[in-house]
């Protein structure tokens, strides 16, 4: 159903046929897609430290409490998704359902974090692949090998198919996850135990506040939201998940709710492992730090290992994730057409997915040889979580905007309207926090992202005319049902 006003009527861009494979994976391996695409492993090495101090020890509430707008926002995904299963998921949803252009512009983001998220990687790839093998971790030519390696291997993983891509992540996960959640036991027993040299439980470990009242929920919850990002890679595989409309839904549901029970627990076993001061002194190298004090080196090498299966698996998804969001949005032309094309033989898109894997091995080139443009480019990293936050509440806001019509009975005024706006205006509250709080160099780059976005939208404007810039607001009807 669509809006009706006194313009004349537009007939909307046709939603583009599905050519990707079909029931290739089930809601299990699209699951483990959307969780090494949040990198339990890599996110927790990089804010153990962080948490641990601005929470004081409060880590494990504030994190389930994160949890809590997260699975709603992926609700919101969930009820998308099963008006409209493509790849391009809110890019579509949000330019049928609010405006042709903020879509393009929630397109333009979603690839933008994604691969910067999936570059920031490099920093601990090389280090952590090193580390396993007692090789000096600051050589520049080796973490360069490293990084190439991977990026090429997972980029021959990618283009042959999303079934090879699936179970590649699976066998991943099973040892990375293993790995996490052994030391979070092995450092849980270690603490409990007073070991020496451990930092001890109190009750202030289960308030928000910390041991003490010391620490920021808020400051908590601006590192939080950032280690739950990347659980709605479940829905840009929808395409080629069986039952694509029900299923990718509840595997982001699913994918956020493993996450926070491993973040919860993880950060609570291994942040008291040692004390405070040499937590931060160590912060570089936390979890390798941490196992180390638990086992010795050889253990240190393990947790290592576990780093490393992270971002190696982090790198596959933001492939694939980021070749399938262009080809989403190449398929409505408002990208080069050959983007959106797939190859008969692998099913996959394998012109976007070779322009993703290339930019982010060479965008990781740039970064590890120029050493010039590295305090650039961490900034432009360190506004990566804004980016998610951005196009999670706009997919929030199309949720409400389209299921408008359903707002007058009860339940799904809770469901469509309020909770959505709850959870938005939290991840707006973060994102206001978070750009007051950050360097202009950070608020420089985040505006260099937007207006390349806006720079690249005019030129499609332009030059590729695209139907889906005339594109009418999209309504549900209340009596519509969905299927699978």
């Amino acid at each position: 159903m669509r809006d009706r006003s006194a313009a004349p009527v537009v007939a909307a861009a046709p939603a583009p046929a599905a050519r990707l494979q079909p029931d290739a994976i089930g809601v299990a391996q699209d699951t483990v897609i959307g969780l090494a695409s949040s990198a339990p492993a890599a996110s927790i090495g990089l804010t153990l430290p962080a948490l641990a101090a601005v929470t004081a020890y409060g880590s494990g509430p504030v994190i389930v409490l994160t949890a809590i707008p997260m699975i709603i926002i992926a609700n919101a995904y969930r009820r998308l998704n099963m008006w409209n299963a493509n790849c391009g998921a809110s890019f579509e949803w949000v330019g049928r359902a609010i405006s042709p252009y903020l879509g393009f512009m929630t397109g333009w983001l979603m690839i933008a974090a994604y691969v910067i998220a999936t570059v920031s990687g490099v920093e601990v790839l090389g280090p952590s692949v090193l580390a396993i093998f007692g090789a000096d971790a600051t050589s520049t030519w080796a973490n360069i090998a490293i990084a190439t390696a991977v990026g090429l291997v997972m980029l021959v993983i990618a283009v042959i198919g999303i079934r090879f891509t699936a179970r590649t992540q699976v066998g991943m996960a099973f040892l990375e996850y293993g790995i996490l959640v052994g030391f979070g036991i092995w450092g849980l027993l270690a603490v409990l135990g007073h070991r020496a040299g451990t930092y001890p439980v109190t009750r202030g470990w289960l308030s928000v506040t910390g041991i003490g009242g010391h620490g920021s929920a808020t400051a908590g919850f601006l590192i939080a939201v950032f280690m739950f990002t990347g659980w709605d890679g479940t829905l840009y595989v929808n395409e080629e998940v069986r039952h694509r409309r029900r299923n990718p839904g509840k595997a982001a549901i699913i994918a956020v709710v493993v996450l926070a029970v491993l973040y919860s627990f993880t950060t609570i076993g291994l942040q008291g492992v040692v004390s405070p001061g040499k937590l931060q002194a160590n912060s570089a190298s936390a979890l390798a730090f941490i196992a180390q004090a638990l086992g010795g080196s050889g253990w240190a090498k393990v947790m290592a290992l576990g780093l490393a299966l992270s971002v190696i698996a982090t790198t596959g998804t933001g492939i694939v994730l980021t070749a399938r969001i262009v080809y989403g949005m190449a398929s409505y032309r408002v990208l080069p057409e050959f983007l959106g094309n797939v190859s008969p033989r692998f099913k996959t898109p394998v012109a976007a997915s070779i322009i993703a894997g290339l930019a982010i091995t060479g965008l990781a080139w740039v970064y590890l040889l120029a050493t010039s443009v590295q305090n650039a480019f961490n900034d432009v990293v360190a506004v990566t979580g804004l980016l998610f936050g951005m196009f999670y509440i706009l997919t929030a806001l199309a949720t409400i905007i389209y299921y408008r019509r359903r707002l007058a009975r009860p339940r799904d005024a809770v469901i469509l309207g309020v909770l959505p706006v709850a959870a938005a205006g939290f991840l707006g509250w973060v994102v206001v926090k978070s750009m007051l709080a950050a360097p202009a160099s950070q608020l420089w780059s985040l505006a260099g992202i937007a207006g390349s976005g806006l720079a690249v939208m005019l030129a499609a404007r332009i030059f590729l005319r695209p139907q889906f810039f005339a594109t009418p607001r999209e309504a549900d009807a209340p009596a519509r049902r969905h299927t699978t």
